[in-house]
């Protein structure tokens, strides 16, 4: 199957099965979603939504994190991985919020990247999911993903495989192919141990193709 095929069985299937997909943080606001991704990074979601009530109710803006420390945020965050780091970034992101963006989240990938804690997968999320832009943020489950189904080839880097999947991917899916990808590697696609045996989208797998068929001839 060539790739342009690819891309179109992918979109086909999941606009049709996932129309709705969204990320599994739970927020009320461009700020929340922003403290919740940075919050994330080498952490599951699930435990980000059960530290972040008392964080937002404790902090509901960006003004009432930026005169706050790292010591207090700390004692809301303990529990996800490398707090220390996070909470740092946490307060430096909110009194840069505060003094470069008047406390206003921004829009694009170029401005959020200045705001400490955030990298270019963190401005992708909150530029696609808050503003609806056609960026692409990739993470493990994206790339590992992308890779197994023959979305990308020979890309070795997040940039490299963000780069593929914009380019081929229909400019309005883009936001929210994100999602599709992830909940897929989250559920299905696994990284030790695929369920291949339970996926919808094997037809079009290069990964499957590659490992089941070629079996499947072999025995």
């Amino acid at each position: 199957m060539l790739k342009k095929e690819r891309y179109q069985e992918f979109v086909k299937y999941f606009s049709t099965h996932s129309p709705d997909a969204q990320t599994e943080l739970n927020y009320s606001n461009p700020f929340e979603l922003l403290v919740a991704v940075i919050l994330s990074a080498q952490c599951t979601d699930k435990r980000i939504n059960q530290v972040t009530p008392a964080l937002f109710e404790r902090f509901p803006d960006a003004l009432s994190l930026a005169a706050s420390d790292s010591d207090e945020v700390f004692t809301y965050i303990r529990s996800v991985s490398y707090p220390n780091n996070k909470a740092k970034h946490l307060v430096g992101m909110a009194q840069k919020l505060i003094t470069e963006f008047d406390g206003i989240v921004p829009e694009k990938v170029e401005e959020l990247v200045k705001l400490p804690g955030v990298g270019r997968k963190t401005a992708n999320v909150i530029s696609s999911v808050v503003y609806n832009n056609p960026a692409m943020a990739v993470d493990t489950h994206v790339f590992r993903v992308s890779n197994r189904l023959g979305l990308t080839s020979r890309a070795t880097t997040p940039l490299a495989v963000e780069k593929q999947l914009v380019k081929y991917l229909p400019k309005e899916t883009i936001a929210i192919a994100h999602h599709w990808l992830i909940l897929h590697g989250r559920y299905i696609c696994l990284a030790r141990r695929p369920k291949c045996e339970e996926c919808p989208i094997t037809y079009f797998c290069q990964y499957f193709e590659k490992n089941y068929k070629a079996k499947q001839i072999k025995d």
